[in-house]
Formats: structure tokens, C-alpha cells, sequence
């Protein structure tokens, strides 16, 4: 029998930000393959699913687990958090099932929430115009390169989320962000600094390229940063980007209604 690789974006987790049709692909499922920390997030939607579950850094012995159980004409679901087609599973499941032969598998990539989209919602507004998403992690990224895509984010002035700013041993690139920033972008231009988006230990903070690095030691692998461009501005808790419209006319109507 033909089998079948759904690989699914679980969004931030939480049950009501995943997608009606990944939550099929998940009921559907003979098994179910993630990162140990993922599969306890939904440990409550499928609660009697097989799982395999694999620890941090082990992406790729995921994708052959579920690769290995399609091959055996299984319903599989490989799951990322947020969007598995955005720095998560699916680009990977991809490259390995393209270097095989005679593979006799039905794929699926179903979307999810990415963090980005995640994190504005937290904020406001602040991804109404062009924004670049860049990640601070060199473990497959060397760190030149990540400057240099820094750099030309905010020589372009666009709007700039970070995923992965910073871990315990990795400081270094978030520093250089501010300092690359400050040299583009006025001090108090709006940071946003949102942590576990819309899970129990979530938190958003509003900060300014100047003050972020007084909120170091608040950022971690679980946040996602959201520098404004040059018109981004803080309104009471919110960002706001503006998208360009004429609110003169806008203005003088609201006024009379």
C-alpha cells in the first residue's frame, strides 16, 4: 500500500493556531514523528497516536524515521512548530527524498502560523509593509553571511524579525544586530520582543534599539524579535507599521460620522 507523508506546521502549539487541516492529517495519522518538545504540546490532541520522537539537533533522523514508516505504507505526520515549510521539516524531507530513487510515497506540505505572523498579531501591526525574516542561528549559517543579510535588511529599511536571537552560548550576533541597526535606524525606533507566543508562559514586551540591550538576558531561543523600519511606531501597547494610505481624508471623515 502507497504511503503517505503529511509534514505540518503546529503553529505556536496552542490547539485553537492549528490549522483545521493539519489537525486532519494529525487525526488521520497511523504515526506521528517531531521533536520530543513539539509532541508534548499536542500530547492532549492525540492521545492515542504512536509517536517517535527524536531530541534537539537530530532533524534529520526525524525525516528518515517518517520517511522510513511511509516507505512502509503508513499515514505519517512529521510536524514542526509553526510553519514546517519556514526554517522547519519540510525543505529537509524534501532534499532527502529527492537524492532517492523508487520512492513510493504521497507527499504533503500543509502550512501553519509561522512566529512572524505569530509575534505581529501579539504586537499589533507591525509587518503592514516589507519586512525581511532572518535567523540569528550559525549552527548552518555562518555568521558572516548572517551579518551581511542584517546589514542589507536594514540598508533596505525593511522591517526585520529575528528568529533564534540568542542562546546561552550565542550572544554575539544579537550585539551585532543592535549595532548594525542603531547604525541605520534612529535609537528609539520600536522593537518588539515577544517570548513562547501564545503559550502559558507567553510574554510581549515593546522595547527601543537602544534600550534592547538592557532586556538581554530576557531573550532566548523561544523569542522572536521584530525590529520596526523607519516609520514603525508605538501606539499605548502596540506596534504599528504604517502601509501608506492618506488618512487626511480618512481623518475628516471619521470625524464626521
Amino acid at each position: 500500500m502507497k504511503g503517505k507523508l503529511a509534514v505540518i506546521g503546529l503553529g505556536p502549539g496552542f490547539e485553537n493556531y492549528i490549522i483545521p487541516a493539519a489537525r486532519q492529517k494529525l487525526d488521520e495519522a497511523d504515526i506521528i514523528v517531531g521533536y520530543h518538545k513539539y509532541l508534548k504540546l499536542i500530547k492532549d490532541l492525540i492521545p492515542d497516536k504512536e509517536t517517535m520522537g527524536t531530541g534537539m539537533r537530530k532533524e534529520l533522523e526525524r525525516v528518515q524515521i517518517a520517511v522510513e514508516q511511509a516507505d512502509l505504507g503508513k499515514k505519517v505526520c512529521l510536524v514542526s512548530s509553526g510553519d514546517a515549510g519556514v526554517y522547519g521539516m519540510a525543505g529537509l524531507a524534501l532534499e532527502l527524498l529527492s537524492g532517492q530513487k523508487n520512492i513510493n510515497i504521497d507527499i504533503e506540505i500543509v502550512p501553519g502560523i509561522t512566529s512572524a505572523s505569530s509575534c505581529a498579531a501579539l504586537l499589533g501591526a507591525p509587518l503592514m509593509h516589507d519586512f525581511a525574516v532572518i535567523s540569528l542561528s550559525n549552527l548552518l549559517t555562518d555568521s558572516d553571511l548572517i551579518k551581511k543579510r542584517l546589514i542589507l535588511a536594514a540598508e533596505g529599511d525593511f522591517v526585520t524579525v529575528l528568529y533564534n536571537p540568542k542562546s546561552s552560548k550565542r550572544t554575539a550576533l544579537l550585539e551585532d544586530t543592535v549595532k548594525i541597526f542603531l547604525g541605520k535606524r534612529k535609537g528609539n525606533t520600536p522593537v518588539g520582543i515577544v517570548k513562547n507566543a501564545y503559550r502559558e508562559s507567553s510574554s510581549v514586551v515593546i522595547s527601543t534599539l537602544t534600550e534592547l540591550p538592557e532586556l538581554y538576558d530576557q531573550i532566548d531561543m523561544t523569542t522572536t524579535l521584530i525590529i520596526g523600519n523607519s516609520m514603525t511606531f508605538q501606539w499605548g501597547k502596540f506596534m504599528i507599521t504604517p502601509r501608506g494610505y492618506d488618512l487626511n481624508s480618512s481623518a475628516s471623515r471619521y470625524k464626521q460620522l
